[in-house]
C-alpha cells in the first residue's frame, strides 16, 4: 500500500535536498530550531501560522500544503478548534473555498462544533468575507435544520443578506425562505430582518409582501417603542441595538404601505399613509439624531404629498413640485433618482411638456443612469429599479414626441440593463415599445436591438 504523504514528510525531503540543517532552515522561516525538529520528527503538531512560514520558506506559493494540513492535522486527528479556527481565517483571506467545505465537512458531524463554526462566521462576516462566512452559516443551518433556535434563524438571516443580489428569481427564493424564520429572531433583529424583506420585495413589486412585511413591523416597533418608554426600562439597552431609533420603523413602515399603494394605484389611500408619517408629534425623545430623522420624514412626506397628487392628476402640483426637488439638492442622488421618476411617469400619463425640467436637471440624469455601487439592501435593491424605470420613462417621452434618436438610446439601454438584473417584466415592456416605434429606428437601433434580444432569449425571457 503506498504511503499517503505528509508535510512533515516534504520538510524533511527539502531540507535534506537542500543540504540544510535543522537550524539553518529554522533561521530562514523564523522558528526555533527545536520546533522545527519536533515537527520533523513528529513529535509536535503543526500551527497554521507555522506552516505559512515554513511554506513561504521552501519557495512555495501561499496555501501550497493545505490540501495536506486537512488531511494531517484536521481529518486523522481529533478536532481542535484552537488549529481549526486559524485556519479557517486563513482559508478566507487566501479565497479557498474548497479547503473550507473540507474542513467543515469533516467535524459538522458532531453538532458541537456548531456554535464555534457559528461565531466563526459572524466574525468573517463582521470583516466583510462573505463569501467564506456563508459556507460556515449554510452549514451551522443545516446541521441546525430541526432545531427551533436563534442561532439557526440568524444564519439564515445573514444567508439572505448575502444572496440577495443581482438574480431577481433567485431573490424571490431566498426571500421566501428567509421569510420562514424571521419570528425566531431576538425581537429587535425582527424589526431590521422585516425592514430589508420588505425592501426586497419592493424591487421585486411585489406589493402585498412590502404592505405585509411593513405593517408586521410597524406592529412589533410599536410595542418595541412603548416598553423603551416604561418607566422602568433602560430605553438605551433597547435602541443600541437598532440600525436606527425605533420611532423610525414605525414611521418608515407608513412610508412603505404608502408606496405600495402608489404604486398600485391607490393614491388616496397613499396619501392617508403619508399624512400618518409626515405628523410625529407622538416621538418623545428630542436628541439631535431624532429631529434629524423627524425633519427627513417630513421632507419625504412633502414630496410625496405632491407626487400622489401629481400622479393622480392633478398637474397644477408640478411646478411645487420641480422647486421642492431643487430646494432639496443636497439629498443624494438616489432620493432626487425618485423624484425625477414621478414626474416622468406623470409626463407619459398625462401627456405633460417636461424638456424644461429634463434640461434643468440634465447633469443629475447623466450622473444616475449608471447603476450605483452597493451600501444597504435599499440601495442594492431599489435604487437598480428606479434608474432602469426611470430611463425607460425617458425613452417613452422622447418617443411619443418624435424624439427618436435620444428615445431609441434610453430604451436599448434600459433593454441591456433589464437582462443584467434579470427584469424580465421590464424586457417585456421595453419589447413592446420598441415594436410600437420600431419603423422609426435606424439601422444600429434595429441591429442592437436584434442583439439584445437574441441575449433575452438565452435568458428564457419571453415577450411574445
Amino acid at each position: 500500500m503506498k504511503h499517503a504523504p505528509t508535510i512533515r514528510d516534504e520538510l524533511d525531503r527539502y531540507i535534506q535536498q537542500e543540504g540544510m540543517s535543522l537550524t539553518q532552515f529554522g533561521q530562514i522561516a523564523g522558528i526555533n530550531r527545536g520546533i522545527v525538529s519536533a515537527i520533523v520528527t513528529g513529535n509536535k503538531s503543526m500551527s497554521i501560522n507555522q506552516l505559512d512560514l515554513i511554506t513561504e520558506a521552501m519557495g512555495l506559493p501561499e496555501g501550497y500544503y493545505y490540501d495536506l494540513f486537512i488531511e494531517n492535522y484536521i481529518i486523522d486527528t481529533p478536532p481542535n478548534m484552537r488549529r481549526i479556527e486559524p485556519f479557517l481565517f486563513r482559508c478566507a483571506e487566501l479565497d479557498k473555498p474548497d479547503a473550507i467545505r473540507r474542513v467543515v465537512g469533516a467535524i459538522m458531524d458532531n453538532l458541537l462544533y456548531s456554535p464555534k463554526l457559528f461565531e466563526i462566521a459572524e466574525n468573517l462576516f463582521a470583516q466583510g468575507r462573505h463569501a467564506a462566512a456563508l459556507l460556515l452559516y449554510e452549514s451551522v443551518a443545516e446541521a441546525e435544520k430541526y432545531q427551533h433556535s436563534e442561532r439557526l434563524a440568524i444564519c439564515q438571516y445573514r444567508i439572505f443578506t448575502i444572496q440577495i443580489g443581482d438574480d431577481q428569481s433567485r431573490n424571490i427564493r431566498t426571500a421566501a425562505v428567509f421569510e420562514a424564520f424571521v419570528e425566531r429572531l431576538d425581537e429587535i433583529d425582527q424589526l431590521d430582518a422585516l425592514k430589508d424583506l420588505a425592501n426586497v420585495y419592493r424591487s421585486l413589486r411585489k406589493w402585498d409582501k412590502v404592505e405585509e412585511m411593513a405593517k408586521k413591523m410597524k406592529a412589533k416597533a410599536e410595542i418595541q417603542y412603548s416598553l423603551q418608554h416604561q418607566e422602568k426600562r433602560k430605553s438605551q439597552d433597547i435602541e443600541k441595538r437598532t440600525r436606527g431609533p425605533l420611532f423610525g420603523y414605525i414611521a418608515y413602515a407608513d412610508l412603505l404601505c404608502a408606496g405600495a399603494c402608489e404604486a398600485l394605484g391607490d393614491y388616496q389611500q397613499a396619501l392617508e399613509y403619508t399624512y400618518a408619517y409626515a405628523d410625529l408629534d407622538w416621538v418623545k425623545e428630542d436628541d439631535e439624531d431624532t429631529k434629524y430623522w423627524v425633519n427627513l420624514f417630513s421632507q419625504w412626506a412633502e414630496g410625496n404629498i405632491y407626487v400622489n397628487k401629481l400622479l393622480s392628476g392633478d398637474i397644477s402640483v408640478l411646478p411645487d413640485y420641480v422647486e421642492y426637488i431643487a430646494a432639496t439638492s443636497n439629498d443624494n442622488e438616489n432620493e432626487k433618482l425618485s423624484k425625477l421618476l414621478n414626474i416622468m411617469i406623470a409626463a407619459n400619463r398625462y401627456e405633460i411638456d417636461v424638456d424644461d425640467v429634463l434640461l434643468r436637471f440634465e447633469m443629475d440624469i447623466h450622473s444616475f443612469i449608471k447603476l450605483p455601487s452597493v451600501a444597504d439592501m435599499y440601495t442594492y435593491q431599489v435604487i437598480p429599479e428606479h434608474t432602469t424605470l426611470f430611463e425607460y420613462e425617458v425613452a417613452k417621452y422622447y418617443l411619443n414626441r418624435g424624439r427618436y434618436s435620444p428615445g431609441f438610446k434610453y430604451l436599448l439601454d434600459v433593454l441591456a440593463k433589464s437582462i443584467a438584473i434579470n427584469k424580465e417584466t421590464l424586457f417585456i415592456r421595453c419589447i413592446k415599445l420598441f415594436e410600437q416605434f420600431k419603423e422609426f429606428a435606424d439601422i444600429q437601433a434595429h441591429s442592437k436591438y436584434e442583439i439584445l434580444v437574441a441575449k433575452g432569449k438565452k435568458y428564457n425571457f419571453y415577450y411574445y
